[in-house]
């Protein structure tokens, strides 16, 4: 990934040398730009242009504003209401409400559907989005039939964080580029707990220690907030450690 952004507004033309070339994997054109044929992308929010080169991937990242779903995203949702066949799930504040089909969940059927209630925190991956569309979510995967970590999410507290904060988390640990090290941290420093990043600006976090919860959840968010860096973020945890 780029260690050094160029950001870029709607309309710009992006130099070719900043679009990834992989031999064999095709171009894979992420949120925030569009084609426009034969090769040309074109920025359609203002952000970070940003690459991963071994994934011959190119988006544009907003660390505010707000969410727009994309297909392959993970969030974090809130189930507004059920209906016949579906749930209604709340991605954040401004976003349009996603569906969650019934059976979109890990051996799920008609007789064994879980029961979801208004309120209930779901872990889900987005498989539809359009602008013409309200998304559509997955809390299975399609090729597997297996949940791979996504469902219901069981207790625990969900805190807010930026989108690029989010992106943050949810980033290869050896890229170093914004690097997070304080959930690391605090696992080292003998804190027990569980979290799942949602792309759209939630961090959900869980342990059997409320303090704990708390404890996490507060150095995620200091850690955005203040834009913390790798040392800072030691000392962050140092002093949350120290004061428990």
């Amino acid at each position: 990934m780029a260690r050094n952004a160029v950001y870029v507004l709607p309309g710009d033309e992006i130099d070719e040398s900043l679009i990834p070339q992989h031999p064999k994997n095709p171009l894979r054109i992420g949120p925030g730009l569009r084609l426009v044929p034969p090769s040309d992308l074109i920025p359609t929010l203002a952000g970070a242009l940003l690459t991963d080169k071994k994934k011959n991937s190119i988006w544009v990242e907003q660390s505010a504003g707000r969410y727009l779903p994309n297909v392959g995203d993970l969030v974090i949702g809130a189930v507004t209401r059920s209906a016949a066949e579906l749930y209604h799930v709340s991605l954040s504040d401004y976003a349009a409400t996603a569906t969650l089909p019934h059976l979109s969940f890990e051996l799920a059927t008609k007789k064994t559907k879980p029961n979801l209630n208004a309120g209930a925190l779901v872990y889900a991956r987005v498989t539809l989005a359009n602008k013409h569309m309200d998304p559509e979510l997955e809390c299975v995967s399609q090729a597997t039939g297996k949940a791979d970590g996504l469902g219901p999410l069981v207790g625990g507290m969900v805190f807010k964080i930026s989108l690029g904060m989010s992106r943050r988390l949810l980033m290869n640990k050896s890229v170093e580029e914004g690097k997070v090290v304080v959930l690391e941290e605090l696992e080292n420093g003998g804190l027990a707990f569980e979290t799942a990043v949602g792309r759209n600006g939630r961090v959900w976090v869980n342990s059997e220690d409320v303090a704990t919860v708390i404890a996490v959840g507060k150095a995620i968010v200091q850690t955005d907030e203040h834009k913390l860096g790798v040392d800072q973020q030691k000392k962050l945890v140092r002093k949350i450690l120290n004061s428990r």
